[in-house]
């Protein structure tokens, strides 16, 4: 069995008490009545870290770290490597400041416990630039963070949005590769921001910056599949869709000679064991199997 590396999870993974408090907030509300409303059937909601928090949401944030307990839910699932992206999400319209704003500090400290298993993905705020640039360089040239992972349509941004270009080019500046969410949002945020053709602009201008489009690109599955086959710089992720639900024209895509040497995998922090099963009962080839799990995140982080 292949060691899958997970390009896709989260701060929580090593500090579960640092996810809950956001459950407080009206786009999250909103959600748990729409896209995740069965994560809302009794009086708490159990984040995708395990933490229990009540309906409302109303909890500390608990930066704990818990290094050996990640590690061995890693191992128990059959995972070599994950990222841990700091993300910080905007409310776009309700509230108008950071509703989850991950601390690298805290990923910083885990990776150093555990540097060959856990890599750090900072965050972006586009409304912060100045700022978040001097805490990217932070991070990487001081902590060894690997990535920046960012969350633009939270912020009501497209990924060619201007205030985003000085993030590629301190990309580029750094050597690391940059990650953000495509397709639609799933709390009620706008969407358009997400189509997976407006990334074509940033892979044109950045032809040195390796870009992935991460959570499937979903309902625009072909326009993410033709910025992967079109630019060489350009991979995508299969988080936050269990395996088994993926388009069709995704899977086929991932398993053809256009697709299997840029499909990256990842979680989104859902349960490590169940979607790595998932993965494997799809009806792909070994080849695209192991280059999906593993091989083809090796070459994106330049391991």
């Amino acid at each position: 069995m292949t060691a899958a590396i997970d390009i896709m999870n989260y701060a929580p993974l090593v500090a579960p008490g640092l996810a809950g408090p956001e459950y407080q907030y009206e786009e999250f509300q909103l959600m748990l009545r729409t896209t995740f409303k069965r994560m809302a059937e009794g009086g708490t909601i159990k984040t995708l870290w395990g933490r229990e928090v009540p309906l409302d949401g109303k909890v500390d944030i608990d930066p704990t770290i818990d290094v050996p307990g990640a590690l061995a839910q890693l191992d128990a699932a059959g995972y070599d490597i994950a990222v841990l992206a700091c993300l910080k999400m905007w409310s776009y319209r309700h509230h108008h400041k950071l509703i989850i704003d991950q601390p690298e500090e805290v990923v910083a400290k885990a990776i150093a416990e555990a540097p060959d298993r856990l890599i750090g993905g900072a965050g972006y705020n586009p409304f912060r630039i100045d700022e978040s640039l001097r805490r990217i360089e932070t991070a990487v040239r001081e902590w060894g963070f690997r990535y920046v992972y960012f969350h633009p349509m939270t912020f009501g941004v497209a990924p060619d949005d201007r205030r985003c270009y000085p993030l590629y080019a301190k990309c580029v500046e750094l050597g690391v590769p940059v990650g953000f969410q495509v397709g639609h949002s799933a709390e009620v945020l706008p969407s358009n921001v997400g189509r997976p053709m407006l990334v074509d602009d940033v892979a044109i201008d950045f032809p040195d910056l390796k870009i992935n489009m991460s959570h499937t690109g979903w309902p625009w599955t072909g326009e993410f599949c033709s910025m992967i086959w079109r630019h060489p710089n350009v991979y995508g992720d299969i988080s936050a869709y269990f395996p088994s639900t993926l388009d069709k024209e995704l899977v086929a895509f991932m398993d053809s000679s256009r697709g299997r040497d840029k499909i990256l995998y990842g979680t989104n922090g859902f349960d490590l064991a169940r979607f790595k099963a998932d993965f494997e009962g799809l009806p792909i080839s070994d080849k695209t199997r192991e280059r999906v799990l593993r091989r083809n995140a090796l070459e994106f982080l330049g391991l």
